[in-house]
C-alpha cells in the first residue's frame, strides 16, 4: 500500500511541478516573436506607440523568462528524486535530447536575453533587433527538444532495448517520431493563442481603468488579430493530432471520447458521468454518429472501445477515464470561447473600420468599437490559454498511462522507492510556493498595467520622441 501511495504522490508532485513550469514557457515562446514584431514596426515607422508596446511586454516576457527557468530546474531535480527508473531505462535517449535543449536553445537565449532587456537605447538598432529575434528563435528550439522527448514517449520510435535499456539506433527516427510533428505545431499555436489573449486581456484592463495611451489600442488590436487567425488552425490541428493519436495510441482517444464498446455510429459526447465500476456512462447527452464521423470521417465509422483495453485479469490497460474525458472538453471549451470572442471582437473592429471613425460610438462603445461588455470580457480571458494549454497536457499525459514510455516502461517501474510521508511533506512545499509565486506573478503583472496607466513608462517613453534615446531606422534613409 506504501509504494502504491508514493506512486500516486510521486505523480501527483510532478504534475504539479510541471503544470506550474509549463505555464511560463508557454508565454515566452510566442512573446518573443510578438516583442520582434513591435521592434520591427517601430524601426520601420518610427511611431514610438511601438516601442511603448515593447518595453511594456518585454517587462512581462523577462518576469516569464526567470519565473521558466527556476521551475524548469526544479522539475528536473525530480528525475533523479522522484523517478530514477526512467533514465535508468531509457537515459541513453532522453539525456541527449535534454542536451540539445541546453546547448542549442538555453545558450542562444541566455546569451542574448540582456541585450533584449536593457539594449534598447544601449546599443544599434540593428543589434538589439538581432537579440530579440534570436532570443525568439531560442524559445523556439527549446519547445522543439522538449517535445521531441515528449512526442518520443508516446510514439516511440529508433530505438532498441538491450537488457532493458534502451539505446537509440536512429537519431533521425528518434527525432521525427511519428507524433511529433503534431505535438510541435500544436503546442507553439497554444503558446501564440496564450500570449495573444495575454495582451488583448491585460490591454483591455489597461483601457478600463483609464489608460488611453496609443499603444494600448496597438496591442489591444494585435491580440484580437492573432486570436481571430490562429484559432481555426489550431481547431485544425487538433483534429490532426487527434486522427494521429488514433493511429497511436487508440486507447486514449477511447478515453477523451468516453466510448467503452468498439462499434460504428459512435455518438460525440458533450457531457457524461463515466462510471469505470460499471464501465458505462451516466446522463450521456451526445451528437448522434458525432464521433464517428470526426474520427473515421463517416456515421459508419468504427470507433476503438475501452473495453478492448482489458488484461486477461480483468485489470484495465487504458487511462483513467474522467480526467481524460473532462479535461479535453474543457481544452476544446475554452477554444471555442477563443474563437467565439475573438471572432466577435474583429467583426466589430472591422465594422468601426467600414463606417468610419466616429461614426460609430455612444454609450456601449469603447476601444476601436468594441462593445463594452466584449471589453470587459477580455480580461478574464487574459489567461485562458493557460486553462486550455494545461488541459490539453493532462489530456495528453493522463491518458498516455499506464505507461510512462509506450510500450517500453511504465509508470510504477520509474518511481523512487522513498517513503511516502517524505513525498508528502515536499508537495505541500511547492504547492504552497507555487501557489504564492503564481499569485505574485498575475499580482506584477496588473501592477505594471497599472503603472502604465498612471504614465510610470511616461518619461522613458518622452525620452525616444524627442530623440534622446536612439532611435535608429532599419533603413538608414528613413
Amino acid at each position: 500500500m506504501e509504494a502504491f501511495d508514493t506512486l500516486l504522490l510521486s505523480r501527483i508532485q510532478f504534475a504539479a511541478n510541471i503544470s506550474f513550469h509549463i505555464l511560463f514557457p508557454t508565454i515566452t515562446i510566442a512573446l518573443g516573436w510578438v516583442l520582434l514584431f513591435f521592434r520591427l514596426r517601430f524601426a520601420r515607422t518610427g511611431d514610438d506607440k511601438w516601442m511603448a508596446a515593447y518595453r511594456f511586454w518585454v517587462k512581462v516576457f523577462a518576469l516569464s523568462f526567470a519565473m521558466g527557468v527556476v521551475s524548469g530546474i526544479t522539475m528536473s531535480f525530480q528525475f533523479g528524486t522522484n523517478w530514477p527508473g526512467f533514465m535508468e531505462t531509457v537515459g541513453n535517449i532522453a539525456g541527449p535530447l535534454l542536451a540539445y535543449e541546453v546547448l542549442t536553445a538555453f545558450f542562444l537565449e541566455a546569451a542574448f536575453v540582456g541585450i533584449m532587456l536593457f539594449g534598447f537605447s544601449r546599443v544599434p538598432a540593428w543589434l538589439h533587433i538581432t537579440a530579440t529575434a534570436l532570443v525568439a528563435i531560442g524559445t523556439t528550439l527549446s519547445t522543439f527538444w522538449i517535445i521531441v522527448l515528449n512526442s518520443w514517449m508516446h510514439t516511440p520510435q529508433g530505438y532498441e532495448m538491450v537488457d532493458g535499456v534502451a539505446y537509440a539506433t536512429n537519431w533521425w527516427e528518434v527525432i521525427f517520431n511519428p507524433s511529433m510533428p503534431y505535438r510541435f505545431a500544436h503546442m507553439v499555436l497554444a503558446s501564440f493563442l496564450t500570449v495573444s489573449f495575454l495582451v488583448a486581456g491585460v490591454s483591455a484592463f489597461r483601457w478600463i481603468i483609464g489608460d488611453r495611451s496609443r499603444d494600448v489600442r496597438a496591442t489591444l488590436k494585435t491580440g484580437v488579430a492573432i486570436a481571430a487567425l490562429l484559432i481555426p488552425m489550431q481547431i485544425f490541428m487538433g483534429d490532426m493530432h487527434g486522427l494521429n493519436t488514433l493511429e497511436y495510441q487508440p486507447q486514449k482517444v477511447a478515453a477523451m471520447e468516453g466510448n467503452w464498446e468498439t462499434g460504428p455510429n459512435v455518438p460525440l459526447l458533450l457531457f457524461a458521468l463515466p462510471d469505470e465500476q460499471a464501465r458505462d456512462n451516466r446522463f450521456e447527452i451526445g451528437v448522434p454518429n458525432g464521433a464517428s464521423i470526426i474520427l473515421k470521417h463517416s456515421p459508419e465509422g468504427v470507433v476503438p472501445g475501452l473495453n478492448d483495453f482489458v488484461a486477461a485479469d480483468g485489470t484495465p490497460q487504458h487511462p483513467p477515464v474522467a480526467p481524460v474525458f473532462w479535461s479535453f472538453r474543457v481544452m476544446v471549451g475554452t477554444g471555442f470561447a477563443m474563437l467565439a470572442l475573438s471572432w466577435s471582437a474583429v467583426f466589430f473592429m472591422w465594422r468601426r473600420r467600414s463606417r468610419h471613425q466616429g461614426r460609430i460610438g455612444g454609450h456601449w462603445m469603447a476601444v476601436e468599437g468594441l462593445p463594452k461588455p466584449l471589453l470587459w470580457a477580455l480580461v478574464p480571458m487574459a489567461f485562458s490559454g493557460w486553462v486550455a494549454t494545461l488541459a490539453g497536457w493532462y489530456t495528453t499525459e493522463i491518458g498516455r498511462q499506464p505507461w510512462l514510455v509506450q510500450g517500453v516502461m511504465t509508470t510504477d517501474m520509474a518511481v523512487a522507492d522513498v517513503p511516502a510521508p517524505m513525498v508528502v511533506g515536499t508537495l505541500v512545499a511547492y504547492l504552497a510556493i507555487y501557489a504564492a509565486l503564481l499569485i505574485a506573478y498575475i499580482g506584477v503583472i496588473a501592477y505594471l498595467a497599472r503603472k502604465a496607466a498612471r504614465g510610470g513608462d511616461a518619461r522613458a517613453d518622452s525620452m525616444i520622441h524627442s530623440g534622446k534615446a536612439p532611435v535608429v531606422a532599419l533603413n538608414p534613409a528613413e
